[in-house]
Order: structure tokens, then C-alpha cells, then sequence
């Protein structure tokens, strides 16, 4: 029994991120990857909440065909949470 080196945690890690790469390259057309990327720049747990959803549509054969940047912005509002409007009444 060896003792794993960090090395190789770490290269598990960048496989598996590499992975997820090659699967979101066939689940989304040019412009929808091009949004994610740019929502991932500035809200990474959205984007990977997107990600995740989209594997698992794609691992249970919900998703068979690249996603158009319109499908995208579907997904991704009922994905974000709502935003809360506070209202002062001031008098």
C-alpha cells in the first residue's frame, strides 16, 4: 500500500477538470460557452452550478444536442436565485 503524493492529487484534479472541459465543449454551442466563460469570471458558484446541472442532464440523457446561448440563458434563470428588492419607507 503506497501513501498518495500530493503530486498525484493534484493531477487527479486537473484530469478531472480537463474532463469536464471536453464534456461542456460538446454540450454547448460557441456562444453559450463564450457566456459561461465570462459568468464564470464573475460568479464562479453560478457557473459551476451550470456546469454540474448540464453534466448530469447530459449523464442522464436529458441533454443530447449542443445548447444555444438563448437554451443557456433559460437554465441559468431558473438556476440563480431570486433577487430580493428591500423597500424603506421613509416619512
Amino acid at each position: 500500500m503506497s501513501v498518495p503524493q500530493p503530486g498525484d492529487e493534484e493531477a487527479r484534479k486537473r484530469e478531472a477538470e480537463a474532463m469536464r472541459q471536453r464534456v461542456l465543449l460538446s454540450l454547448l454551442d460557441p456562444e453559450a460557452r463564450q457566456r459561461l466563460t465570462n459568468i464564470r469570471l464573475v460568479k464562479p458558484d453560478l457557473a459551476a452550478a451550470v456546469e454540474n446541472y448540464l453534466i448530469s442532464a447530459a449523464s442522464s440523457g436529458r441533454l443530447n444536442r449542443p445548447l444555444s446561448d438563448a437554451e443557456l440563458k433559460q437554465i441559468l434563470l431558473s438556476i440563480q436565485q431570486p433577487k430580493r428588492d428591500f423597500k424603506f419607507d421613509r416619512r
